[in-house]
């Protein structure tokens, strides 16, 4: 048979330990290409890249040539790999051996031309950078070089066109997490400590990965959380519910960053901005449970506490309602005028209790003290004297004890004012920080999606 007779007639007397030239000073050129087939994973933790590609290789053996005429025309056959002498062009970036098929045979043509096509695992370092996480763009290199032989003896080139190797996605398999958007190819020599140069022949694999799931089951539930708490703050303060809410809303913050740990990459060489989010995020939620603390704290049991200080009422009921457009800053002045009032009133309480129980201001009062005096001194009743001092300081008792607890509930009344403006002070500064935090990392964000 024809194919029989051309690989006894081709590997007869081939030695296959040798370079296949005549001339050893002819330098055999290898032109190779590469297809990404699809990107199976992406460690970031140990720095690996895994991608299963179809590589190719070209080059001319000088003592692989026949007549075609005198083979039945036959200008192709298949020969066994293990027959024929195959350049050592390897990966640098190779970390372990995947579970590539083995492909026995390679196309040799009358021209002496050989083709060696086989698809190929590959595990390769890489340098991840997951500061972008879940917008990440990864680009990384497969270097194919001779391991030995230098570029005299062997030099690379590129088989295609690097605009089509670029954009050449006939073959990839985009249905997963990773979507493959161009490879870039460079041909460089190489040296080390001034020695022969050997060729190297690189591809770019840039990569970008897609976002909607980790949106959706990260980014998203967070949010809702930030919003709850915003929320929360329309509780009133002074219910005590808010303290509650938030402790559960910071407890849920809690269990939910224990169920995405596992999602999140982790590396030894940086935090992706993911991590800092949720970070910052619990730190706010810690600050707002704080803030409802200190609020509630304000507005409940204020018997034990003085008068609101004046700079406080000044700054706070007066200067804080203007700055804040609170509605309700004419009841502050109005509640504040009040407590004035009431306080001159006591004042003015205290000053006529200090009176004696006989003084009196006009002289018809006077005079009738006096004769009630002189009917009480002629019939001889001092026990009734007695009685009315008594029922006189049972009297001014009761009075100082009702104009203490009216003093003890203006207290009240001004520092739970106090806490009404300073919890919306509060509250718009928090929303203005979550407000520019959130417009930052969107704006990263987008810019990252749309680079």
């Amino acid at each position: 048979p024809t194919l029989r007779r051309l690989s006894h007639y081709l590997l007869a007397h081939y030695q296959k330990g040798s370079r296949p030239v005549r001339d050893w000073r002819t330098t055999t050129n290898v032109a190779i290409d590469l297809m990404v087939y699809a990107i199976l994973s992406v460690d970031e933790k140990n720095q690996v890249l895994t991608t299963y590609i179809w590589y190719r290789q070209h080059w001319t053996d000088e003592f692989l040539k026949w007549d075609p005429a005198r083979f039945d025309n036959l200008t192709q056959i298949s020969l066994p790999v293990e027959s024929i002498w195959v350049p050592d062009i390897l990966i640098n970036e190779f970390v372990d051996v995947g579970k590539s098929p083995h492909v026995p045979y390679v196309y040799v043509s009358h021209h002496g031309e050989v083709q060696n096509l086989k698809p190929i695992q590959v595990m390769t370092a890489c340098s991840l950078d997951i500061y972008s996480f879940p917008f990440d763009v990864q680009n990384c290199s497969l270097t194919f070089t001779s391991w030995l032989h230098h570029i005299r003896d062997i030099n690379l080139s590129l088989w295609r066109q690097p605009e089509l190797v670029k954009f050449d996605r006939s073959v990839f398999m985009n249905q997963g997490e990773w979507e493959l958007l161009y490879v870039l190819s460079r041909f460089q020599e190489f040296s080390v400590k001034s020695s022969d140069s050997y060729a190297e022949m690189k591809f770019y694999v840039v990569i970008r990965r897609r976002p909607l799931f980790y949106t959706v089951s990260l980014l998203l539930p967070s949010i809702f959380l930030m919003v709850m708490d915003i929320v929360g703050f329309y509780l009133p303060p002074h219910s005590g519910e808010r303290v509650s809410f938030k402790i559960t809303l910071l407890l849920g913050y809690s269990v939910f960053l224990i169920i995405v740990s596992d999602t999140l990459p982790a590396t030894a060489v940086g935090t992706p901005l993911i991590g800092i989010y949720f970070v910052v995020c619990m730190a706010l939620l810690v600050i707002s449970l704080t803030e409802t603390i200190l609020i509630v704290r304000l507005v409940h049991k204020q018997d034990l506490q003085p008068h609101v200080p004046e700079w406080v009422k000044h700054l706070l009921l007066e200067r804080a309602t203007i700055l804040l457009c609170v509605r309700d800053r004419k009841k502050f002045s109005q509640s504040r005028t009040q407590s004035l009032d009431i306080s001159r009133q006591v004042e003015n309480n205290d000053s006529t209790a200090k009176l004696t129980p006989y003084s009196c201001e006009d002289p018809r009062e006077c005079g009738a003290v006096g004769s009630t005096r002189s009917t009480l001194a002629f019939a001889g009743q001092t026990e009734g004297l007695a009685a009315l001092q008594e029922v006189l300081r049972e009297t001014t008792a009761i009075r100082q004890l009702l104009e203490k607890r009216e003093e003890f509930r203006d207290v009240a009344r001004e520092w739970l004012q106090v806490g009404y403006v300073l919890d919306v002070l509060l509250f718009r500064v928090y929303l203005a920080a979550v407000v520019a935090y959130s417009i930052t990392l969107g704006t990263l964000w987008s810019v990252w999606r749309d680079a």
